[in-house]
């Protein structure tokens, strides 16, 4: 009976795949964009294609690490702390101490290795610090409602006590590097766990017509102002380049019209794997930011559709794990990484396609980029332990069910 409970033999497949998939997508995509571009430049086309391999066999055998261990070692808060402090040390020295990439700072650079940027590792960090938080208060959130997550005795210790400092640290930091896309997504992360930690459903009425009344009105104030909302910064123009990509097709809105013109290339059909024109120069960001672009230029409008059927069915896979554990901290974790992914991927390809303002967020395990792989990888890799414990824990309590029943 213990071989049988042997973790191993809980594997969710349904998340596996997919993910294995995306990573194979995502190699040939990689080796797609980046060819030109090394070609061009003297270089062998093969180098990034294999720096990024060799992160994807990195992040296999990270899973194959974390799937092993027992999940009460998440639960550590003095490891959290330790991660806290690493992070946000990471992300200040990659703001005052590296120069900028794109206008924007985020990168630690080391010669010979590549760039790593700290706030791929936060943004997990905010998903796990969060369910281990929540999870440890959940009779107080039923007695207490919102006011548990948010407890206090004065408007300072509501804003900044507690759990909020440390997360509102890296967002604050996240925004002066300037990076408004992560920003945005680390927000966001924080509203989904607080949302799926206990409190009434009633709250979500209202502030869902806050936030809809206040996006309404910075669109409309966006195009209004043409864009021009923080004149002479960074943000400022690609807030101009979302209003209108063909009022400056030389400069701000040079990526966003590329990346129209490699989906009107591309149609239902594709021009084939490895034929995309925009890619040869024209969208510089073709292997990261703008890579769904350049899927639709080759596979065609049905290509692209697909690559997002199978991750929106990871994600439905993750969140079907987190709705249904029974542990909070292994429900609230489930939640948080399929909201990342979830979160991240509308980002990137709302940007990509004008919906919302370019932000330079990559598309999930399909981008170049090691350090994002690898943690989201690592995501994967602490569901598919949730998944495997959640079903082990269902079989047993069933097997002692049954033999208790049998005994009497």
């Amino acid at each position: 009976m213990k071989d049988g409970l042997k973790k191993a033999n809980f594997l969710n497949y349904s998340i596996l795949i997919p993910y294995l998939l995306l990573s194979g997508i995502g190699i040939i995509m990689v080796f797609s964009t980046t060819v030109p571009y090394q070609l061009l430049n003297g270089r062998s086309p093969y180098s990034q294609v294999i720096s990024q391999a060799a992160f994807m066999l990195l992040s296999f055998a990270a899973i194959g690490f974390i799937f092993r261990l027992k999940l009460r070692a998440l639960k550590s808060q003095k490891m959290l702390f330790v991660i806290m402090i690493v992070i946000i040390m990471a992300m200040l020295a990659a703001r005052f101490f590296f120069r900028s990439l794109n206008g924007a700072h985020g990168w630690i650079i080391i010669p010979g290795v590549g760039t790593i940027q700290p706030v791929e590792v936060a943004k997990v960090f905010i998903v796990w610090y969060l369910a281990s938080v929540f999870s440890e208060k959940q009779d107080e959130i039923e007695k207490n409602d919102i006011a548990e997550v948010f407890k206090g005795k004065t408007f300072t210790q509501k804003l900044i006590g507690g759990w909020r400092l440390p997360i509102l640290s890296l967002i604050i930091i996240e925004l002066i590097m300037p990076d408004l896309g992560n920003t945005i997504i680390m927000i966001g992360l924080v509203a989904v766990m607080v949302g799926a930690s206990g409190i009434s459903w009633r709250w979500f009425s209202g502030y869902g017509k806050m936030f809809i009344i206040a996006m309404l009105a910075f669109f409309g104030l966006l195009f209004a102002t043409g864009g021009n909302l923080i004149p002479g910064s960074y943000v400022n123009a690609r807030f101009r380049a979302f209003v209108n990509p063909f009022q400056d097709v030389a400069t701000s809105g040079h990526q966003l019209a590329n990346s129209y013109y490699a989906i009107v290339n591309g149609g239902w059909l594709g021009r084939g794997l490895g034929n995309s024109i925009q890619k040869n120069g024209f969208l510089p960001e073709a292997p990261t930011d703008f890579v769904f672009p350049i899927i639709v230029e080759e596979l065609g409008i049905i290509g692209g559709v697909i690559v997002l059927g199978i991750l929106f069915f990871l994600i439905s896979r993750i969140l079907i794990v987190g709705i249904k554990a029974k542990s909070s901290f292994n429900s609230l974790m489930s939640i948080g990484i399929a909201a990342l992914l979830l979160i991240q991927v509308l980002v990137n390809v709302g940007g990509a396609i004008g919906v919302i303002p370019e932000t330079g967020v990559t598309f999930p395990f399909i981008s170049q980029g090691g350090s994002s792989f690898l943690v989201l990888s690592l995501g994967i890799a602490f569901v598919l332990n949730i998944s495997a414990d959640e079903k082990r824990r269902e079989i047993s309590e069933l097997s002692s069910k049954y033999f208790y029943g049998t005994e009497k």
